[in-house]
């Protein structure tokens, strides 16, 4: 009687480090395609941002400020004297006077003006801005910065915002499309 030796069971490493590839590969193509959607996201968030921030000075402005806008973040992030009222401006974007938000860095300042009349909240008569500015700057390489200023147009750029002018277009950058 012969006997038969049972075929061994599992895999060899041959096919395991086979199967190790063409994991790789696949992992290889599909990084940088993640990498881009993931900076689009935070491209996305970012002027979503600074939209809520120039729609929150306009609403501030004409029911709170006099004609005036809030000078920084924390400002908007202060609810009208009297109770009942809710801030201007999520808490998300009111904790700090930078805040980082999607791999962005979100600042807003104005120029208060003296003479002008407090607000409606706790903030000091003088202390409203006759303007504002925005900017969102990336913290990833490679990122678009974007600005917003009174203007209410959302402008890119390459390069970091410095400086955005409070009533008129910056120096550079182009308007979001």
């Amino acid at each position: 009687m012969t006997r038969t030796r049972p075929a061994d069971a599992g895999f060899s490493l041959v096919e395991m480090l086979v199967v190790v590839a063409i994991i790789g590969v696949i992992a290889s193509i599909a990084l940088p395609g993640l990498l881009r959607a993931r900076l689009a996201g935070d491209e996305a968030a970012a002027i979503g941002s600074l939209r809520t921030i120039n729609s929150s000075q306009a609403t501030y402005a004409q029911t709170c400020g006099g004609g005036f806008y809030a000078p920084s973040l924390s400002e908007l992030g202060n609810p009208p004297l009297g109770g009942g009222f809710a801030p201007f401006i999520s808490p998300d974007l009111a904790s700090a006077a930078i805040v980082v938000k999607s791999r962005y860095e979100i600042t807003l300042a104005g120029t208060p003006m003296a003479g002008a009349p407090a607000p409606c909240t706790a903030l000091g008569p003088g202390q409203t801005a006759t303007g504002y500015q925005a900017t969102a700057t990336s913290l990833t390489p490679g990122g678009r910065h974007f600005a917003v200023n009174t203007l209410g147009t959302v402008w890119q750029d390459d390069l970091p915002f410095a400086g955005v002018p409070e009533n008129t277009a910056p120096a550079n950058g182009t308007p979001i499309q």
